[in-house]
C-alpha cells in the first residue's frame, strides 16, 4: 500500500514537473523586479553613454525598470566580478566591451575566465577605431605613416590606452600588416595618451573614433585612417586602413551584455530577443550612430563563437608580440 502511494505521488510530481518548469519559465521577466546593468568602469565614458540608451530602450522591451550602475576599478575586472558572483536570474546583468573577453591575456591573476564564468547573451554593437599622428608630422596618407616608421631605426612611438584593448590589439595588427615595428608607450586610459599625440611627444594613436574625433576635428591631431570596413559617417573624409594600402585590415571595438553563469537557457534567449529589439529601437532612432556605434544583432551562440574568435586574434597578437600580463 505504502509503495503503491509513493508510485502515485512520484506520477503526480512528474506530471506537475513540466507545468511547474513552464510556469517558471512564464514568470520572466517579473514586471515588479528591478533589472540592474553593471558597468565596470567610470560614469560618463563612451561604455557608460551606451549602457544607459540600451537600458533606457531595453526597460520598455520588457515593461520593467532597469537601471545602470557603475562599478569601476581593477581594469574593469571589479563590476565584472560583481556580475559574476550575482544570482543567475536574469536580473543582474554585465554591460561591457571588448576588453572583458581578454582578463586572461593581460592580468597575471585573473578574477575569472570571461570565457566559462559567465553566459553570453547578445552582442549590441561595434566602433571603428581612428588613427591619428602627431600635428606636426609630415605623413599625410598611412602609406606615407607606415614609411616613415620603417625608414626609423626605432620605429615610431605608439600609444597604448589600456593593455588588451581593442586600441593595444588593433595598433599591434597594424604592425605586423604594415610590416613595421613600433616603440609602444603604456598610458592609463585615452586622454593623457591623446594629449601626447597633440603635444608631439608620441608619434600615432589608435584609438576609438568618438574620443578622438573633436581633436582631430580641431587640428590638433592629424587623422589618417579609420578600422573599419567601409567610412564612417561622422568623418566621411577620412579612408580605411583597408583602403589605404591594406586590404586584408579590418578591426572594430564592440559592446556586449553578459549574466552570471547558469542563468537558464529561457532567461537567456528571453533576454537576447529583448535587447536586440532594443537594438533595433536605437538603429531607427540614431542613437547608438551619435556614439559612433553600428547595430549588431547576434543570437547568444553567435555571440559566443565570436568571442571565441576575437580571444583566440587577441592571444596570438599579444604573445607574438611579446606582451606580459600584469
Amino acid at each position: 500500500m505504502k509503495n503503491s502511494r509513493r508510485q502515485v505521488l512520484g506520477a503526480l510530481a512528474g506530471l506537475a514537473s513540466p507545468v511547474l518548469a513552464q510556469a517558471q519559465a512564464s514568470a520572466f521577466p517579473e514586471a515588479d523586479r528591478l533589472l540592474r546593468i553593471v558597468v565596470p568602469f567610470a560614469a560618463g565614458g563612451g561604455v557608460d553613454s551606451a549602457a544607459r540608451l540600451l537600458a533606457n530602450h531595453l526597460g520598455k522591451q520588457l515593461g520593467l525598470s532597469v537601471i545602470v550602475e557603475n562599478r569601476a576599478g581593477a581594469s574593469g575586472t571589479l563590476g565584472g566580478k560583481f556580475v559574476q558572483t550575482a544570482p543567475g536570474d536574469g536580473y543582474t546583468l554585465l554591460f561591457s566591451a571588448a576588453t572583458h573577453v581578454h582578463a586572461r591575456q593581460v592580468l597575471k591573476n585573473p578574477p575569472y575566465d570571461p570565457q566559462t564564468d559567465f553566459a553570453p547573451v547578445a552582442r549590441v554593437g561595434e566602433a571603428p577605431l581612428m588613427l591619428v599622428i602627431a600635428p606636426d608630422l609630415e605623413p599625410r596618407k598611412l602609406s606615407e605613416v607606415l614609411s616613415a616608421a620603417r625608414s626609423k631605426s626605432d620605429g615610431w612611438t605608439a600609444g597604448i590606452p589600456a593593455a588588451g584593448a581593442p586600441s593595444h590589439l588593433a595598433t599591434l595588427l597594424l604592425a605586423r600588416m604594415g610590416q613595421v615595428s613600433f616603440s609602444y608607450i603604456a598610458y592609463k586610459g585615452t586622454q593623457p595618451a591623446l594629449v601626447d599625440v597633440a603635444g608631439g611627444h608620441v608619434n600615432l594613436l589608435l584609438d576609438s573614433m568618438i574620443s578622438l574625433l573633436p581633436l582631430a576635428k580641431s587640428g590638433k591631431v592629424r587623422p589618417i585612417a579609420i578600422t573599419a570596413r567601409k567610412r564612417s559617417a561622422l568623418a566621411p573624409e577620412v579612408p580605411t586602413v583597408a583602403e589605404s594600402g591594406l586590404p586584408q585590415y579590418a578591426y572594430s571595438s564592440w559592446y556586449g551584455v553578459w549574466a552570471p553563469r547558469g542563468t537558464p537557457n529561457d532567461r537567456v534567449q528571453a533576454l537576447n530577443k529583448a535587447i536586440n529589439a532594443a537594438v533595433a529601437d536605437l538603429s531607427r532612432s540614431g542613437g547608438f550612430s551619435a556614439l559612433g556605434i553600428d547595430p549588431v544583432s547576434e543570437t547568444p551562440d553567435q555571440f559566443q563563437r565570436f568571442i571565441a574568435s576575437e580571444v583566440s586574434q587577441g592571444a596570438e597578437l599579444l604573445k607574438a608580440a611579446g606582451f606580459k600580463p600584469e
